[in-house]
């Protein structure tokens, strides 16, 4: 079976000792916008996976196109 491309949604996550820390990678696969986060080595995987991941979807959300504004009159404040 074959994929024509990234599933929307799907993020890959890749850790990488770096001494007495972890560096962790969260990329999204559609956008391939791309954040790290880094903390100690003997901290839980998963809490390093969610806080990369947060992390990752808040980038997202800020680099978003704005909504277009309505056509209706008045000021947007």
């Amino acid at each position: 079976m074959s994929r024509q491309g990234p599933v929307p949604g799907e993020i890959y996550i890749e850790f990488h000792p770096v001494g007495q820390q972890v560096k962790v990678t969260a990329i999204d696969a559609s956008t391939g916008i791309e954040v790290v986060v880094i903390g100690p080595s003997k901290a839980a995987s998963a809490d390093l996976k969610n806080l990369a991941v947060r992390k990752l979807l808040r980038r997202i959300e800020r680099e978003a196109p704005p909504a277009v504004p309505s056509q209706a009159r008045g000021r947007v404040v």
